[in-house]
């Protein structure tokens, strides 16, 4: 069995550390402070960060997008709400001077200020089924103790003498905790030895996230795809008040007018097509092309999987495409 397979395999079966770096999963944080912090990132983000709270070991979080005025994805975040009432805006760490520029221009005489906090932490992600239990152990709770913080939320942890913020989201569709880590001194090394799990690569971590059907920013989520064509229902609010962007998303929310939807695609054969390779509806008549592949690996035990979007009418379990490349074209099927 190659590493990333045995990697892949101690994610699905238990659990397994990661180290968030490279230009895939490096991720940032931008701090969000002042006075009207609360009420302008709401005008900002598509969730409601108004129903966010913090106190000093803990607090609540959500899922959210920054969007264009014309309604499409700037960058997806992971909201955090902080002691202090300041909250963490965290995203792909490539994305973070576009998210602050973006949100800079909207600051006029609100009292906020956009801090990049991104430096101060290291990054490390636990996945897979027991990550609730692993990280109980390595902090001396109870095995259950991290089971009923909710998806989004955090918690404060101490582990191996480093304060930890734990938040509980992730790449897998497996329980998951984010792991921040003050940058100063050895305390990455010394959680990652607390933890006593199996460390994986982040090509092990692209594996889990294709299989899961998340998507990430720059494969799939640009400034040209609407939320609701990339499933972000999470991410988006249809109850709140006004954000930039909303008005075209809840119009095309109420017409169902997304041509385009992600999907999870499992492919024939042992060919892993690139990203842009097109995807045509087999049963059309003529050559239609449907839509294009945006991420695909070969899987461990389940063959060659893969992301993309296709048109909204090709886009049900079973529907059978054919994928094209340089070498020829092959089968595919949207599971």
């Amino acid at each position: 069995m190659s590493d990333v397979a045995s990697q892949v395999t101690a994610a699905r079966e238990a659990a397994a550390l990661f180290a968030l770096s490279g230009e895939a999963f490096e991720r940032g944080v931008l701090e969000v402070t002042g006075g009207d912090a609360r009420r302008w990132l709401d005008g900002m983000l598509t969730n409601d960060v108004t129903r966010l709270s913090a106190a000093d070991a803990s607090g609540d979080g959500c899922y959210a997008a920054l969007l264009t005025q014309k309604g499409r994805i700037i960058a997806d975040l992971h909201v955090l709400a902080r002691p202090g009432g300041a909250y963490w805006l965290e995203t792909a760490v490539s994305a973070v001077p576009r998210v602050q520029a973006a949100l800079g221009r909207f600051i006029v005489a609100d009292d906020v200020t956009l801090t990049d906090r991104s430096a101060d932490w290291r990054r490390l992600a636990v996945e897979g089924p027991g990550a609730s239990d692993a990280l109980a152990a390595a902090a001396g709770f109870a095995p259950a103790a991290l089971a009923g913080v909710p998806a989004e939320h955090w918690t404060a942890l101490a582990l191996a003498g480093a304060e930890v913020v734990a938040a509980r989201f992730g790449w897998t569709g497996r329980d998951a905790w984010q792991l921040f880590v003050p940058a100063s001194g050895a305390s990455a090394a010394g959680v990652r030895e607390a933890l006593q799990l199996p460390a994986a690569s982040v090509e092990a971590l692209e594996v889990l996230r294709i299989e899961a059907g998340v998507p990430r920013l720059g494969p799939e989520l640009d400034e040209e795809v609407f939320p609701d064509e990339a499933r972000l229902d999470a991410a988006i609010s249809r109850t709140k008040g006004c954000y930039t962007g909303q008005e075209i998303v809840a119009r095309l929310y109420s017409r169902g007018a997304v041509n385009h939807l992600l999907v999870r695609l499992q492919f024939e054969g042992d060919r892993v097509p690139a990203p842009g390779s097109p995807l045509h509806f087999v049963e059309t008549d003529g050559d239609k092309r449907s839509g294009e592949v945006t991420s695909a690996c070969d899987s461990p035990g389940r063959g060659v999987v893969g992301l993309g979007f296709v048109r909204r009418e090709h886009a049900e379990p079973g529907t059978r495409l054919r994928c094209e490349d340089p070498d020829g074209s092959f089968g595919a099927r949207v599971v």
